[in-house]
């Protein structure tokens, strides 16, 4: 079993920023991805940023140029570096990783102000 913690997640204006963190435990050896998940209200979970199984770093198309992921070699942790935060990005953001199965965290939210 892997345990995944995120952090880091709160109240943020529209062009601010936000870093998510989250560190994998338990049985880590083998894993082959991991990244950032999101659900927002009434929405599908989508990608958001991912170190896939195949190597490849994989963004969703609407945060390329904004967000950025770094992650250690043995994938046990992994950050999200949020930026010019737009309206649509509230949401609970969950990290993801994958061994035998694919696996989210509780996830962290993130929640636009006024």
């Amino acid at each position: 079993q892997v345990q995944l913690v995120e952090s880091g997640g709160g109240l943020v204006q529209a062009g601010g920023s936000l870093r998510l963190s989250c560190a994998a435990s338990g049985s880590t050896f083998g894993l082959s991805a991991m990244g950032w998940y999101r659900r927002a209200p009434g929405k599908q979970r989508e990608l958001v940023a991912v170190f896939s199984s195949s190597g490849t770093t994989i963004f969703a198309d609407s945060v390329k140029g904004r967000f950025a992921i770094s992650g250690n070699n043995a994938k046990t942790t992994v950050t999200l570096q949020m930026n010019s935060l737009k309206p649509e990005d509230p949401a609970v953001y969950s990290c993801y990783t994958e061994k035998d199965y694919a696996q989210w965290g509780q996830g962290t939210q993130v929640t636009g102000s006024p």
